[in-house]
């Protein structure tokens, strides 16, 4: 079957793409920027990739007619700017004006739980969505989930800080609230498992585990698990600001996904009983086995797709690609050249660099910079990396993303997702003869991009003369520096 897969980039795209692909299927990704999307991690000729923007209904003209079935993976929540609410029902009104003049049979939608009298501006968006998208000329099946637990989600990324990091927590009110999670393997399962299931068209179903539990449950079965002791307690007054912030400074999210996530906690989401898993054949995981198979994946450094990694910075709304090309003109550059005895050996370490391996010299400082980040209302250095030895273009490292990974040509990009008055690149590459160059280009804004980098400068010397000399694994002595302006 054809298939048309949206949201490509996104934590559960990421996870069904594979199984789609295993299963036979010919699939069709959108993106909004094809250098954002690395198909040869996938290695499949049933792939092929279109660049298609549901908020531009011009760039909608990419999709093929003869698709049969689509996949609706499309959420704004985590946007910093204009309201997410307008941006999904745009989304949602452009994607279907478009697929009703193909030959799709069936749309599946994944949505959220939305069975409470009062919702969130988040749940409410998603019950809309689902309204825009029901049609005549194609069935609609929905599937609607609570929290999914998962290597990777962010659910379970944000609960694992909070428990990892903090042996006693003074939460607000909404962990009393109780909800249904469901493991990221069961979610799939649906997904695949409604594919041209004619019993399911137009219909709706409310997808979850065995287990309802309140918030202050999980966490607390959660430490169970870690074999970690922790102590929760609940006050009645703690603002919804106050809370916002308490899970930004805490967990690795962005403080506008904070502030949804916030709303959403507050509404109880339990599923309404059907019978979709018996007639899908589907065994329910409970909560503790989801979390122990998340730990297995990341045991095994086998993460698929992180939540992170789809979190991208409003920077690139103007488009991946203006990114990639690092500009010469206006900038400031510290350049660094070594020669290396095994280049093999350096370009191991600069694939593995960041999240809990570290930068190689002066971590500290790139902490401490991280955590200024922070407070300015950045990114800072919380969302470490999907994987300690893999990584691909698109995907976050600390407060820079990945632009360009190519270990065939070996060379590494990346493009500061911090705020800055300016912007940042890092490059490392190899050549033929073995030299390590290692660059940092600062494009200033105005007299403050300027200042700030004579500001900086002592340090960069200090810390980009290390971490060269790191990587390329000699003795000081041997370095060939040059710093430009």
């Amino acid at each position: 079957m054809k298939i048309l897969l949206t949201g490509v980039t996104g934590y559960i795209a990421q996870r069904l793409l594979p199984e789609l692909i295993e299963n036979g299927h010919t699939v069709v990704c959108c993106v909004r920027d094809s250098n954002r999307f690395n198909l040869k991690k996938y290695d499949s000729p049933n792939i092929s990739v279109i660049e298609v923007d549901f908020l531009k209904e011009d760039s909608l003209q990419f999709i093929p007619n003869d698709i049969e079935l689509a996949y609706y993976l499309i959420h704004s929540m985590s946007t910093q700017s204009g309201n997410f609410g307008d941006l999904e029902e745009t989304c949602a009104k452009n994607f279907k004006d478009r697929i009703e003049r193909t030959n799709v049979r069936q749309v599946i939608y994944l949505s959220g739980i939305s069975n409470s009298e009062e919702l969130s501006k988040h749940l409410s968006s998603r019950k809309k969505v689902e309204t825009l998208l029901s049609s005549e000329k194609y069935a609609l099946t929905t599937l609607k989930a609570g929290i999914i637990v998962g290597s990777g989600s962010a659910s379970f990324e944000i609960i694992r800080d909070l428990v990892e990091k903090l042996p006693i927590m003074v939460a607000p009110r909404w962990l009393k609230t109780k909800c249904q999670p469901i493991a990221i393997r069961n979610v799939i399962e649906f997904l695949i498992g409604v594919i041209d299931k004619n019993e399911t068209f137009n219909k709706d179903y409310d997808i979850g585990g065995p287990d309802i539990l309140t918030y202050k449950e999980m966490l607390l079965r959660f430490a169970k698990a870690r074999g970690l002791k922790r102590r929760i307690g609940i006050v009645p007054v703690m603002s919804p600001t106050i809370s916002s912030y308490w899970l930004y400074f805490i967990t690795s999210t962005s403080y506008s996904l904070a502030k949804n996530l916030v709303n959403s906690m507050k509404v109880e989401v339990v599923c309404e009983p059907n019978d979709l898993a018996s007639m899908l054949n589907i065994n329910l995981l409970g909560y503790d086995r989801a979390i122990q198979l998340a730990f297995d994946k990341i045991e095994q450094n086998q993460v698929t797709s992180s939540w992170k990694d789809a979190q991208t910075s409003e920077l690139f709304k103007s488009g991946f690609s203006k990114f990639v090309e690092v500009p010469t003109n206006g900038c400031f550059k510290d350049t660094r050249s070594l020669p290396l005895e095994d280049s093999l050996a350096s370009l191991d370490k600069i694939w593995k660099i960041g999240g809990k391996t570290g930068w190689y010299y002066g971590t500290a400082l790139w902490k401490l910079r991280g955590f200024i980040d922070q407070i300015f209302g950045g990114v800072g250095m919380r969302r470490g990396r999907r994987s300690d030895t893999e990584i691909f273009t698109g995907d976050a490292l600390d407060f820079w993303r990945v632009m360009i990974a190519d270990r065939e040509e070996r060379r590494l990009l990346l493009y500061a997702e911090m705020k800055l008055p300016g912007e940042a690149w890092l490059e490392f590459k190899i050549d033929k003869d073995n030299i390590l160059t290692q660059t940092a280009t600062f494009r200033p804004i105005g007299l403050y991009g300027r200042l700030y980098w004579y500001a900086v400068l002592p340090f960069h010397g200090f810390i980009f003369r290390g971490m060269i000399n790191k990587l390329a694994a000699t003795v000081p002595g041997h370095v060939e520096n040059k710093a430009q302006n």
